[in-house]
């Protein structure tokens, strides 16, 4: 065993729009310590970024981890990446487009840095340390406010020359529907998201009023969680069936033409929804016959992801211990 100054170790941050986690890991991406901050973009990125650097510095010296045994830093963001370094475009921060986020925090830390989208993260940590151990072509179905995919081919993150691979959220499916963040209408993940299966839920308990559901949260709105629905689908709920049986079509539709495009191993559902990834898993499967070549469906696997809440920090982390992997 390595004296405890020789052992080296990774740093994992992941960036939301209010809230960063970061974490501490050892080569085998055991997390030693993690903590949240305020992101607080708002105060400018190098001002955001100090903070976070300061922070790993602390957390490491509770740990009595020299600064020099961190080897890197794994960033993940909620937005489009270039080279593992420039923020095209990201959401829910105001630091302008073709932003330099690899820079700004090697020029802060004296680190190496790797940034990268959270969901393409979220994929390289699974397939090295969750469920996608021994494939080497997955792709990992992030639900949860939006809809995104992080693929891997042949063990590589596929980002694509904008950042753009995997936003299959953005796929339009209802010229006439409504009109997403990203400027277009009618995409996918107006539908295929917490945010869609929140949104249909309460349109129908306010127009049906009938069923367990809208008894217990038809003057409550504000307290409805995805969560609950799942549970009322459970129940044989009208409403929550409905809206699930749709939720899954729609979520079916995206990934047939994931799988007809990439044809991988895996599929790993990932993120807030997938909590419910069983429920989900076994009725995407009634409809993907729908939507899917044959050829592609034939030797599929579908797994719930492994690393759940740790993800955003594991995935980070991955980044850099990926590179330094024997």
């Amino acid at each position: 065993m390595k004296p405890n100054h020789l052992i080296e170790y990774y740093v994992g941050i992941d960036i939301g729009g209010t809230n960063t986690k970061i974490g501490i890991v050892d080569n085998h991406c055991n997390i030693l310590i993690e903590h949240s901050i305020k992101t607080l973009s708002s105060q400018g990125a190098k001002q955001t970024f100090s903070r976070i650097w300061q922070t790993v510095q602390d957390m490491a010296k509770t740990q009595n981890i020299a600064t020099d045994q961190l080897i890197g830093i794994g960033l993940g963001i909620p937005g489009l990446v270039v080279n593992q370094a420039i923020i095209s475009r990201a959401s829910n921060f105001s630091w302008g487009d073709n932003f330099n986020a690899k820079q700004l925090m090697e020029e802060i830390s004296h680190k190496f840095v790797k940034v990268e989208k959270d969901v393409n993260n979220i994929a390289l940590g699974e397939l090295l340390f969750g469920s996608g151990q021994g494939f080497n072509n997955i792709i990992v179905i992030s639900i949860g406010t939006g809809l995104s995919a992080g693929i891997i081919i042949d063990q590589k993150i596929l980002s694509g020359v904008n950042g753009c691979a995997g936003e299959f959220g953005h796929i339009v499916v209802n010229e006439n529907g409504l009109k997403c963040g990203c400027g277009l209408t009618g995409c996918l993940e107006t539908y295929a998201s917490a945010t869609g299966i929140l949104r249909e839920t309460k349109r129908l308990i306010l127009e049906k009023q009938t069923g367990i559901l809208s008894k217990h949260f038809y003057h409550h709105l504000s307290d409805l969680e995805v969560h609950h629905i799942f549970d009322f689908y459970n129940k044989n709920d009208d409403i929550a069936i409905e809206v699930i049986e749709k939720f899954c079509k729609y979520l079916a539709y995206g990934l047939g033409i994931l799988l007809n495009t990439i044809d991988p191993e895996l599929v790993i559902f990932a993120g807030g929804v997938s909590k419910s990834a069983d429920l989900i898993i076994q009725k995407v499967k009634t409809y993907l016959s729908r939507y899917a070549l044959s050829a592609s469906l034939a030797n599929i696997q579908m797994k719930p992801g492994q690393l759940l809440d740790s993800a955003g920090i594991k995935g980070a982390a991955s980044l850099i211990i990926n590179d330094y992997r024997i």
